[in-house]
């Protein structure tokens, strides 16, 4: 059977959804979440055959149409066609590690039961989630409004038999998949085509994948950034604890802390420096590798939010016997959040690109571009280039999404967050920051060796010990793609002690 993880109404924490990706735990739902759901949804059932008159998205159209009152015969085809219709989704296909979090994401927000879906539709949804099944999801089409409602469509239209879907390795149609388990597509109820389109999933989802990204990136950042610090004989001052406590932004203070246990016994931190200053790039890493902590935990905080709550609509009240119809759906929280966050990263990158800058730059006894017989070597002149162009199209991802909205809907969504591009982007931003630190340790490695006998840290030198297991000291041009190839993987694969 495996590891199992019980959906109850207790609240998510990174750690948990971690350990549920990383470790493959299946999901079930507690008797407390199917109680909720089913209660949810008798008591809307029963309002609904006592209700007279329109109430919006279950006997009602949508967006605009929501003046248009539709019968109780054809409230099952109204939310199936709601869901077929939104599923126009475009651009490349949304990593399956993403898609699982939407997935577990909305089991978790339908089973609070606030929603009105029936008990088989979302276990039908564990299902997928423990058989792997994995939806094919389009990362353009949401405006972070209403939900994130092109996307969560192709998430859903395949509990309705249709769409394609990942299944043992494989992109298969959904009604192919469904013969072969034999299994029959949901009858969508009213409301429930609402409750799984209307939803932040998909920007929260991919804002906790980027999260865990981020996260390990920042701690690579200070060890990378030690070891180009030994490496450029620069100074320990900067970071001695004195300075820090009369400015104590908490990012600030750990990242000088990281940086001093980092490189705790290396000789050539102590050994005697001809030069009285470091570039700003070195001397200023506790500040803005600080900052950059800062505006993740900031972030994470947001998320943490979003994950733990209800953004559908409209949201059914059983304990009150109400239903309301308001706007837990717009995007701007997160929005706001994670174009924070794409700023954040970027300056992570910025100032990696510089130090390596400074590594082949041919100052303080290392050799031009690292490389023992410059001239006719090029050595390291080029992998700095590429770090440059993927710094540089970071700043232009960095660019605010939120601070943009165009009304859809015949003018009733008026004011949409953007959410979703702030969120794909935020992602696309991660992976380049992984990118130009790859190519900053690169670098650092090979300028630590023209320091030889001396050693750095012995934290340091089991790092880079391991490192050269898969890239070696180059003492003559060669092609290098495979070495920076090489060390994007080391980090991403990498785990910490």
């Amino acid at each position: 059977m495996g590891k199992m993880h019980y959906i109850t109404p207790a609240p998510l924490s990174f750690e948990v959804l971690e350990t549920i990706l990383e470790e493959g735990y299946k999901l079930a739902l507690s008797d407390q979440s199917k109680i909720l759901v089913q209660q949810c949804k008798e008591w809307l059932d029963k309002k609904l055959s006592t209700h007279q008159g329109p109430v919006y998205g279950i006997n009602t159209g949508f967006g605009a149409l929501h003046d248009i009152s539709i019968s109780n015969n054809d409230l099952s085809l109204l939310q199936e066609n709601l869901v077929l219709s939104h599923a126009c989704g475009l651009g490349n296909e949304v990593p399956s590690e993403v898609v699982k979090l939407m997935m577990l994401l909305k089991v978790y927000a339908l089973s609070k039961g606030k929603s009105g879906v029936q008990l088989k539709t979302v276990e039908l949804l564990v299902e997928f989630f423990n058989r792997d099944i994995i939806p094919v999801v389009y990362e353009q089409g949401s405006l972070g409004a209403s939900g994130d409602l092109a996307p969560l469509a192709h998430l859903f239209i395949p509990l309705l038999g249709h769409g394609e879907v990942y299944y043992k390795g494989k992109k298969r149609p959904t009604s192919e998949v469904f013969k072969e388990l034999g299994w029959n597509p949901i009858r969508l109820e009213a409301k429930e085509g609402l409750a799984l389109l209307n939803g932040t999933q998909f920007m929260s989802a991919h804002g906790v994948y980027t999260l865990f990204r981020a996260f390990r990136l920042v701690k690579y950042a200070d060890i990378i950034a030690a070891l180009s610090l030994d490496a450029f004989d620069g100074l320990i001052e900067p970071f001695l604890e004195l300075l820090h406590v009369i400015r104590p932004h908490r990012g600030q203070m750990e990242t000088a802390r990281n940086i001093r246990s980092l490189l705790e016994g290396s000789q050539l931190i102590t050994q005697p420096k001809k030069h009285v200053q470091d570039p700003y790039s070195f001397r200023c890493i506790p500040q803005v590798h600080g900052a950059v902590k800062d505006a993740l935990n900031y972030v994470a905080g947001v998320v943490l939010t979003e994950i733990n709550s209800v953004t559908d609509n409209p949201i059914v009240f059983p304990d009150e016997e109400k239903i309301l119809s308001g706007g837990n759906f717009h995007g701007e929280p997160l929005a706001l959040a994670f174009d924070f966050l794409g700023i954040a990263l970027s300056e992570l990158a910025s100032i990696s690109e510089r130090r390596t800058y400074r590594l082949i730059s041919g100052e303080r006894g290392l050799p031009e571009f690292l490389v023992a017989n410059p001239g006719i070597n090029s050595g390291f002149m080029i992998p700095q280039y590429a770090a440059a162009s993927v710094v540089s199209q970071n700043k232009q991802l960095a660019s605010p999404a939120s601070v943009d909205s165009i009304p859809s809907s015949n003018e009733q969504e008026d004011h949409v967050s953007m959410g979703a591009n702030a969120a794909t982007k935020a992602l696309k931003i991660a992976e380049n920051v992984e990118k130009v630190l790859a190519i900053e340790l690169f670098n650092a490695a090979q300028a630590l060796d023209f320091r030889r006998p001396l050693k750095t840290s012995p934290y340091l030198e089991s790092f880079v010990t391991e490192y050269r297991k898969i890239v070696p000291f180059l003492d003559q041009d060669k092609f290098m793609y495979p070495e920076i190839d090489a060390s994007i993987g080391f980090l991403r694969e990498g785990r910490f002690k």
